[in-house]
C-alpha cells in the first residue's frame, strides 16, 4: 500500500478560533516538510477559487452556512514550486485543479508547460507534479469566469451540460499538452441526448426549451461550443513531459475513456465513492488506459481517506480510541454544518479511519486493497500543526507497519 497526504488548507473556525491566512500557510509548510521527512509519496493540495464568505451574499449561495474559506490555494503551480524548494523527496498534486475557470483549458495547458519547463531545468529533478483536473466543485467559482448558462435551453440542460463543457475543455487541454496545433473546429460538437439526463422529466424540459428556440430535431440537441478559437499551439514546446502526471476528477465513463484516447490519464477518487463504482472504474481503466502509460495499476486511482488517529502519550489504548472518536465527531459535525450535501459527508464518515493505532491499522487493512494508494487527510478541521504532524508520524511509524504485517 502506498501513502500520500491530502492538505485542505481550509481557513475555517475550529473551537471558535480562526487562524490568519499567514498562520494557515505556515502550518501547511511545517506539515508538508514533515510529510516529506516521514516518507509520504505525494502532497495532494486542495484547490479553490474566490471567497466562500462573499458567495453567501449571492442570490443562490451554494454553501450558505460555511464559516471561513473552504480553501486558500488557488494556484498549484506557485505552491508546488515553493514545496519543491523546501523538500527533498515528496511530490505535489492538485486536488483538484478547476479546468473551466481562471482562464480555461488553454491557459491551464500553458501553465502546466511553463511549470514543467522551469521545474525540469535541473536534469537531476525526478519529482512530478500530479495534475488532478476537474470541472470545479462549486458553480459560483465558474460563473464568475463566464461558465454559466447562456440561454434558457442551457439553463434547462445545465446539470448535464456542465459535464459536456468539461469534456470539451479536457480535449482542448490534453491535445495542447500533447503538442498539437488545435482550433475549436477540431473539437467534436457538444450534443445532448436522453442518456445524459437523470430522468425523462429532465430531458423533457430540455426538449421543451429547444422547441421554444424553434428547433425541430429534439432527439439530439447540439449546443454551441463554449470555447471558440483559431488554431493555437502552447508555449513552451520543449519540456519534460515525464514530470507531469495527469489525473481526471470525473467518474463519467465516457470522459475517462475519451481523455485516454489522447494521453495517459489516471483517475482521482474520493473516499465517499461506493465500492462497486471503484471496482467498475478499475475494470474500465484496465481496458481503456492509454498504452503510452503502460498497464493500468490500482495505485493509479488514489483514494482520499480521513484519518482520526490518537496516539497521544499518557493515555491507555482505550482512552486513545475514545479520544479519536470524539475528535472525529467534533470535526465531522462542524463540516456537516457547512457542506452542500450532508448525505455525502455522512458516507465519508463511514469511510474515515478512526481510533488508536491498532484500530486504524485494522480498518485500513480491512477496507483497502494492498495495492491501493491512499491520500491521508490529517488536517481535517485541525489547525494544530504539532498534532497533525504527530498523527502523520504515528500513522507512518505505527499504523503502516501494522498494515504491512496484515498483508497491506
Amino acid at each position: 500500500m502506498q501513502y500520500d497526504v491530502f492538505f485542505s488548507i481550509s481557513q475555517t473556525p475550529v473551537d471558535g478560533v480562526l487562524p490568519s491566512e499567514a498562520t494557515m500557510w505556515r502550518n501547511f509548510f511545517a506539515e508538508v516538510e514533515a510529510a516529506d521527512a516521514l516518507g509520504y509519496g505525494c502532497a495532494w493540495v486542495a484547490m479553490s477559487h474566490l471567497s466562500t464568505e462573499v458567495q453567501k451574499r449571492h442570490r443562490h449561495p451554494v454553501v450558505p452556512h460555511w464559516q471561513g474559506e473552504i480553501g486558500l490555494n488557488n494556484d498549484i503551480f506557485q505552491l508546488a514550486t515553493r514545496v519543491f524548494s523546501r523538500t527533498r523527496r515528496i511530490e505535489v498534486g492538485s486536488a483538484i485543479m478547476n479546468l473551466l475557470c481562471n482562464g480555461g483549458p488553454i491557459a491551464r495547458a500553458e501553465q502546466v508547460a511553463t511549470f514543467a519547463s522551469l521545474h525540469g531545468l535541473d536534469p537531476g529533478e525526478r519529482r512530478r507534479l500530479r495534475v488532478g483536473f476537474a470541472a470545479g466543485r462549486f458553480d459560483f467559482m465558474n460563473r464568475a469566469y463566464g461558465i454559466a448558462p447562456r440561454s434558457p435551453l442551457e439553463e434547462a440542460a445545465w446539470p448535464a451540460l456542465k459535464g459536456r463543457i468539461f469534456a470539451e475543455a479536457s480535449e482542448i487541454f490534453l491535445r495542447l499538452l500533447r503538442g498539437d496545433v488545435v482550433s475549436s473546429d477540431d473539437i467534436p460538437p457538444t450534443v445532448l441526448t436522453r442518456d445524459r439526463f437523470r430522468s425523462d422529466a429532465d430531458w423533457a424540459r430540455v426538449q421543451e426549451a429547444a422547441r421554444a428556440e424553434g428547433r425541430t430535431a429534439l432527439d439530439r440537441i447540439e449546443i454551441e461550443r463554449r470555447f471558440v478559437f483559431e488554431p493555437v499551439q502552447i508555449i513552451p514546446k520543449d519540456w519534460r513531459r515525464e514530470l507531469i502526471d495527469l489525473i481526471v476528477g470525473s467518474h463519467d465513463p465516457t470522459i475517462q475513456e475519451a481523455v485516454n484516447r489522447i494521453l495517459p490519464v489516471k483517475v482521482f477518487n474520493l473516499s465517499i465513492t461506493r465500492p462497486d463504482v471503484i471496482d467498475a472504474t478499475h475494470a474500465r481503466m484496465a481496458a481503456c488506459y492509454h498504452p503510452d502509460g503502460g498497464p493500468w495499476q490500482r495505485s493509479y486511482m488514489p483514494r482520499t481517506v480521513m484519518v482520526f488517529v490518537n496516539d497521544q502519550p499518557g493515555l491507555t489504548p482505550a482512552s486513545r480510541s475514545a479520544a479519536a472518536h470524539a475528535e472525529a465527531r467534533a470535526a465531522l459535525s462542524a463540516y456537516w454544518k457547512g457542506t452542500i450535501d450532508p448525505a455525502k459527508v455522512e458516507r465519508a464518515a463511514d469511510n474515515a479511519v478512526i481510533g488508536n493505532v491498532d484500530e486504524v491499522a485494522a480498518q485500513v487493512a480491512e477496507r483497502f486493497h494492498p495495492d491501493d494508494r491512499l491520500m491521508l487527510w490529517f488536517d481535517f478541521f485541525n489547525h494544530d500543526p504539532d498534532r497533525v504532524i504527530a498523527n502523520m508520524d504515528a500513522f507512518m511509524h505505527k499504523v503502516a507497519p501494522r498494515v504491512a504485517e496484515r498483508g497491506g
